[in-house]
């Protein structure tokens, strides 16, 4: 019987450095289990996040745990923080026009290919939600924390998990890949707006965005969506393939980029995909919790993602950016 452990001791190993989950991977290393990704659900959903809306105490708790999640992996940082501060604007009546100081979390696994290092794929998920609701809330006039486990706790326990299993590979990759927690993409796509605008590395050098919005509801069907598979060389036939042999069901679009973080990239010319799992009556709603999440499917598509990063981080694969409007 698999052991879980309560929020009060997740909680007390997180302030002491690390979580259990990164504990327990130094002796596992190099893997991606549905333990972990659970445990890091159960943190970003619980009640002391309250739903994790910019410029909160929860937020910023948020933010404390991935900085120190990526510590314990041993990515890299830029400028010795994994912090990349910002001002986001919020939306709704009651907060139009305030302007709040909220964070993208940011580090990376460098390469080791002597040329290629210097090229970047960037992996990225959301990590903010809707507080206790406001406009976007598909719960109008319901007060009440929005856990947001699929949207997008999900997206960012896979970020973490992938991460990991990276971090403990890096032998395996010539490009370097940096890791991007974003903040307020419910606010606008803000933090990764604002991460485009303010790369910290050349943007010539960034040559792929791969980003996961709501991956924890795998149906019994394997479906993963996914769009702008056509904005790199052979990525129809790669995300394809790789999902094939995952035992997922693809359902691929070389265009139709969407309207999440991804679609920041390639607005400014960079290649970039966004998968997910499908939306459900729970979006956006108090219900979407962590006990409606397959995380056996989510293991699967981090898995998935992790290989398709591997091969495109080889310096022998050609990426380039491919216009599909």
């Amino acid at each position: 019987m698999r052991k879980v452990y309560t929020n009060a001791v997740l909680w007390a190993c997180f302030f002491i450095g690390c979580s259990i989950s990164s504990v327990y991977a130094q002796v596992n290393e190099g893997m991606i289990s549905e333990r972990e990704i659970e445990e890091h659900l159960m943190v970003l959903t619980s009640p002391k996040m309250k739903g994790r809306y910019p410029g909160t105490l929860g937020n910023r708790k948020v933010v404390r745990y991935l900085e120190s999640e990526f510590e314990c992996y041993g990515l890299k940082t830029f400028d010795d923080t994994y912090r990349q501060v910002f001002k986001a604007e919020m939306r709704g009546k009651k907060a139009a026009g305030r302007k709040v100081k909220t964070w993208n979390v940011v580090g990376y696994v460098e390469g080791n290919h002597s040329e290629r290092k210097n090229e970047y794929i960037v992996l990225g998920a959301h990590y903010d939600h809707l507080g206790q609701g406001g406009p976007s809330s598909k719960a109008p006039g319901t007060k009440a924390i929005h856990p947001g486990a699929d949207d997008n706790a999900s997206g960012t326990s896979a970020l973490l998990e992938i991460a990991e299993k990276l971090a403990s590979n890096r032998y395996l990759l010539g490009r370097s890949v940096i890791v991007v927690a974003f903040g307020a993409e419910e606010h606008g796509l803000l933090g990764s707006k604002h991460f485009v605008d303010n790369l910290p590395v050349p943007k010539d050098k960034v040559k792929l965005m791969i980003n996961m919005d709501m991956v924890g509801r795998l149906n019994e069907s394997r479906q993963i969506y996914m769009g702008g598979a056509g904005t790199f060389p052979g990525g129809m036939k790669l995300m394809k393939k790789d999902a094939l042999e995952m035992g997922l069901n693809p359902i691929i679009h070389a265009g139709e980029v969407g309207g999440s973080d991804h679609v920041s990239f390639y607005k400014a010319g960079i290649s970039a995909i966004g998968l997910h799992t499908g939306g459900h009556d729970q979006y956006h709603r108090p219900e979407d919790t962590l006990n409606l999440i397959n995380i056996a499917g989510e293991k699967s598509i981090a898995e998935y993602i992790y290989n398709v990063i591997v091969k495109v981080a080889q310096e022998d694969y050609e990426l380039y950016f491919i216009n599909q409007d």
